[in-house]
Protein backbone atom coordinates (compact mmCIF):
# COMPACT_ATOMS: atom_id res chain seq x y z
CA UNK A 1 0.00 0.00 0.00
CA UNK A 2 1.59 3.27 -0.97
CA UNK A 3 1.15 6.23 1.35
CA UNK A 4 -1.18 9.58 0.49
CA UNK A 5 0.06 12.53 0.86
CA UNK A 6 -2.11 14.68 3.36
CA UNK A 7 -2.52 18.52 3.30
CA UNK A 8 -4.68 20.38 5.84
CA UNK A 9 -8.06 21.30 4.85
CA UNK A 10 -8.82 24.92 3.37
CA UNK A 11 -11.05 27.27 5.31
CA UNK A 12 -14.44 26.21 4.61
CA UNK A 13 -16.66 29.10 2.66
CA UNK A 14 -19.00 30.56 4.66
CA UNK A 15 -22.46 29.72 4.18
CA UNK A 16 -23.52 33.13 3.91
CA UNK A 17 -21.84 32.89 0.50
CA UNK A 18 -23.21 29.36 -0.30
CA UNK A 19 -26.52 31.06 0.13
CA UNK A 20 -26.19 34.03 -1.92
CA UNK A 21 -26.39 31.72 -4.78
CA UNK A 22 -28.91 29.45 -3.96
CA UNK A 23 -31.23 29.32 -7.25
CA UNK A 24 -28.14 31.01 -9.17
CA UNK A 25 -28.14 28.20 -12.11
CA UNK A 26 -24.78 27.32 -13.08
CA UNK A 27 -24.96 28.97 -16.66
CA UNK A 28 -24.99 31.97 -15.47
CA UNK A 29 -22.54 31.71 -13.59
CA UNK A 30 -20.13 30.14 -16.14
CA UNK A 31 -20.98 33.37 -18.66
CA UNK A 32 -20.05 36.10 -15.58
CA UNK A 33 -17.19 33.84 -15.48
CA UNK A 34 -15.81 34.62 -19.40
CA UNK A 35 -17.76 30.83 -19.60
CA UNK A 36 -14.75 29.51 -17.87
CA UNK A 37 -14.85 27.41 -14.82
CA UNK A 38 -17.31 24.35 -16.19
CA UNK A 39 -15.97 20.59 -15.08
CA UNK A 40 -16.35 19.33 -18.76
CA UNK A 41 -18.07 15.79 -19.80
CA UNK A 42 -19.53 15.35 -15.93
CA UNK A 43 -23.08 14.65 -15.66
CA UNK A 44 -25.39 14.21 -12.57
CA UNK A 45 -26.34 11.00 -11.46
CA UNK A 46 -28.72 11.76 -8.46
CA UNK A 47 -32.14 13.70 -8.81
CA UNK A 48 -32.48 17.39 -9.26
CA UNK A 49 -30.97 18.46 -6.08
CA UNK A 50 -28.67 21.23 -6.34
CA UNK A 51 -24.92 21.18 -4.97
CA UNK A 52 -22.97 23.79 -3.06
CA UNK A 53 -19.99 23.67 -0.62
CA UNK A 54 -16.59 23.69 -0.14
CA UNK A 55 -14.04 21.91 -2.30
CA UNK A 56 -11.72 19.00 -0.58
CA UNK A 57 -9.95 18.23 -3.30
CA UNK A 58 -8.50 14.53 -3.91
CA UNK A 59 -5.87 13.18 -6.45
CA UNK A 60 -5.76 9.44 -7.02
CA UNK A 61 -4.05 6.91 -9.20
CA UNK A 62 -6.66 5.63 -12.34
CA UNK A 63 -8.99 3.23 -10.87
CA UNK A 64 -7.59 3.52 -7.27
CA UNK A 65 -10.14 5.03 -4.62
CA UNK A 66 -7.95 4.45 -1.34
CA UNK A 67 -7.26 8.42 -1.41
CA UNK A 68 -11.10 8.89 -1.40
CA UNK A 69 -11.15 6.98 2.04
CA UNK A 70 -8.66 8.87 3.62
CA UNK A 71 -10.95 12.01 2.32
CA UNK A 72 -13.84 10.72 4.06
CA UNK A 73 -12.09 10.50 7.62
CA UNK A 74 -10.94 14.32 7.51
CA UNK A 75 -13.80 16.15 5.56
CA UNK A 76 -15.84 18.73 7.35
CA UNK A 77 -19.78 18.89 7.12
CA UNK A 78 -20.33 21.15 3.76
CA UNK A 79 -17.35 19.63 2.01
CA UNK A 80 -17.46 18.49 -1.55
CA UNK A 81 -15.67 16.01 -2.60
CA UNK A 82 -13.72 16.71 -5.74
CA UNK A 83 -11.66 13.63 -7.23
CA UNK A 84 -9.43 14.01 -10.08
CA UNK A 85 -9.56 10.40 -11.07
CA UNK A 86 -7.75 11.30 -14.89
CA UNK A 87 -10.91 10.73 -16.39
CA UNK A 88 -10.17 7.22 -15.78
CA UNK A 89 -13.56 5.11 -16.48
CA UNK A 90 -12.40 1.63 -16.55
CA UNK A 91 -13.26 1.18 -12.62
CA UNK A 92 -15.54 2.95 -10.23
CA UNK A 93 -14.13 5.05 -8.14
CA UNK A 94 -16.94 5.56 -5.15
CA UNK A 95 -20.70 3.91 -5.16
CA UNK A 96 -22.94 3.28 -2.95
CA UNK A 97 -21.25 2.47 1.04
CA UNK A 98 -18.94 5.58 0.16
CA UNK A 99 -22.28 7.55 -0.57
CA UNK A 100 -23.81 6.21 2.82
CA UNK A 101 -20.27 7.41 4.92
CA UNK A 102 -20.10 10.58 3.14
CA UNK A 103 -23.83 11.18 3.88
CA UNK A 104 -23.33 10.72 7.50
CA UNK A 105 -20.35 12.70 8.04
CA UNK A 106 -22.37 15.96 6.38
CA UNK A 107 -20.64 15.61 2.52
CA UNK A 108 -22.23 18.20 0.37
CA UNK A 109 -21.65 15.81 -2.93
CA UNK A 110 -19.51 14.04 -4.99
CA UNK A 111 -17.70 15.36 -7.84
CA UNK A 112 -15.63 12.63 -9.86
CA UNK A 113 -13.34 12.77 -13.12
CA UNK A 114 -13.84 8.91 -13.08
CA UNK A 115 -16.75 6.49 -12.91
CA UNK A 116 -19.05 5.54 -10.31
CA UNK A 117 -20.99 2.36 -9.50
CA UNK A 118 -24.56 1.42 -7.72
CA UNK A 119 -25.80 4.32 -9.41
CA UNK A 120 -29.47 3.84 -8.48
CA UNK A 121 -28.42 3.70 -4.90
CA UNK A 122 -27.76 7.83 -6.50
CA UNK A 123 -30.79 8.05 -8.28
CA UNK A 124 -33.19 7.29 -5.40
CA UNK A 125 -31.54 9.83 -3.52
CA UNK A 126 -31.03 13.70 -3.23
CA UNK A 127 -27.15 13.10 -2.36
CA UNK A 128 -25.56 14.96 -5.11
CA UNK A 129 -22.85 13.02 -7.12
CA UNK A 130 -21.44 14.35 -10.76
CA UNK A 131 -19.06 11.94 -12.57
CA UNK A 132 -17.81 11.24 -15.96
CA UNK A 133 -19.60 7.98 -16.52
CA UNK A 134 -20.68 4.06 -14.44
CA UNK A 135 -18.98 0.88 -14.59
CA UNK A 136 -20.01 -1.95 -12.00
CA UNK A 137 -16.09 -2.98 -11.60
CA UNK A 138 -14.77 -1.91 -8.25
CA UNK A 139 -11.78 0.26 -7.59
CA UNK A 140 -8.30 -0.69 -6.63
CA UNK A 141 -7.81 0.20 -2.96
CA UNK A 142 -3.45 0.64 -2.81
CA UNK A 143 -2.78 4.29 -3.48
CA UNK A 144 -0.64 6.76 -4.52
CA UNK A 145 -2.88 9.67 -3.35
CA UNK A 146 -2.73 13.17 -2.27
CA UNK A 147 -5.78 15.40 -0.32
CA UNK A 148 -6.00 19.36 -0.67
CA UNK A 149 -3.91 19.94 -3.58
CA UNK A 150 -4.95 21.71 -6.95
CA UNK A 151 -6.61 19.31 -9.15
CA UNK A 152 -7.69 19.34 -12.74
CA UNK A 153 -11.18 17.88 -13.22
CA UNK A 154 -12.91 18.18 -16.50
CA UNK A 155 -10.21 20.07 -17.86
CA UNK A 156 -10.45 23.01 -14.99
CA UNK A 157 -8.31 23.67 -12.41
CA UNK A 158 -10.14 22.97 -8.90
CA UNK A 159 -8.27 24.24 -5.64
CA UNK A 160 -8.84 23.65 -2.06
CA UNK A 161 -11.52 25.84 -0.42
CA UNK A 162 -13.06 26.67 -3.52
CA UNK A 163 -16.85 27.19 -3.74
CA UNK A 164 -18.25 24.60 -5.94
CA UNK A 165 -22.12 24.90 -7.68
CA UNK A 166 -23.88 22.06 -9.39
CA UNK A 167 -27.32 21.94 -10.64
CA UNK A 168 -28.81 19.78 -13.84
CA UNK A 169 -26.63 21.53 -16.17
CA UNK A 170 -23.41 19.98 -14.23
CA UNK A 171 -20.95 21.84 -11.87
CA UNK A 172 -18.87 25.24 -11.45
CA UNK A 173 -15.88 26.27 -9.50
CA UNK A 174 -14.48 29.31 -8.48
CA UNK A 175 -11.87 31.11 -5.79
CA UNK A 176 -14.30 32.52 -2.32
CA UNK A 177 -12.89 35.93 -3.00
CA UNK A 178 -14.79 36.20 -6.33
CA UNK A 179 -18.08 36.19 -4.70
CA UNK A 180 -19.36 39.17 -4.35
CA UNK A 181 -18.47 40.83 -7.61
CA UNK A 182 -19.64 38.02 -9.54
CA UNK A 183 -22.99 38.36 -7.12
CA UNK A 184 -23.52 41.06 -8.62
CA UNK A 185 -22.61 40.18 -11.96
CA UNK A 186 -25.42 37.53 -11.97
CA UNK A 187 -27.72 39.38 -10.76
CA UNK A 188 -27.75 42.39 -13.17
CA UNK A 189 -26.84 39.26 -16.03
CA UNK A 190 -29.90 37.57 -14.78
CA UNK A 191 -32.30 40.94 -14.83
CA UNK A 192 -30.91 41.72 -18.50
CA UNK A 193 -32.62 37.86 -19.10
CA UNK A 194 -35.47 38.51 -17.74
CA UNK A 195 -35.97 41.55 -19.90
CA UNK A 196 -34.92 39.83 -23.16
CA UNK A 197 -37.83 36.84 -22.00
CA UNK A 198 -40.52 39.53 -21.42
CA UNK A 199 -39.45 41.28 -25.29
CA UNK A 200 -40.13 37.66 -26.12
CA UNK A 201 -43.42 37.37 -24.43
CA UNK A 202 -44.69 40.21 -25.67
CA UNK A 203 -43.64 40.00 -29.71
CA UNK A 204 -40.98 43.02 -29.38
CA UNK A 205 -37.99 40.81 -29.76
CA UNK A 206 -35.93 42.52 -32.44
CA UNK A 207 -32.44 40.81 -31.59
CA UNK A 208 -30.88 43.21 -30.56
CA UNK A 209 -30.33 41.51 -27.37
CA UNK A 210 -28.46 38.72 -28.43
CA UNK A 211 -25.06 39.61 -27.22
CA UNK A 212 -26.44 39.62 -23.41
CA UNK A 213 -28.58 36.45 -23.60
CA UNK A 214 -26.51 33.26 -21.86
CA UNK A 215 -27.73 30.67 -24.78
Amino acid sequence: MTAISRNPPPPSVDPALLAAFDGVPTATISDCLDRMPVLAGLRAFHGRARLAGTAFTVRVRAGDNLAIHQALEEVRRGDVIVVDGGGDTSRALVGDIMKAIAESRGVAGFVVDGAVRDTESFADGAFPCYARAATPRGPFKTGPGALNVPVCVGGWTVNPGDVVIGDADGVVTFPPALAPTLREAVRAQAAREAEVLAQIRAGRYDGRYARVAKD
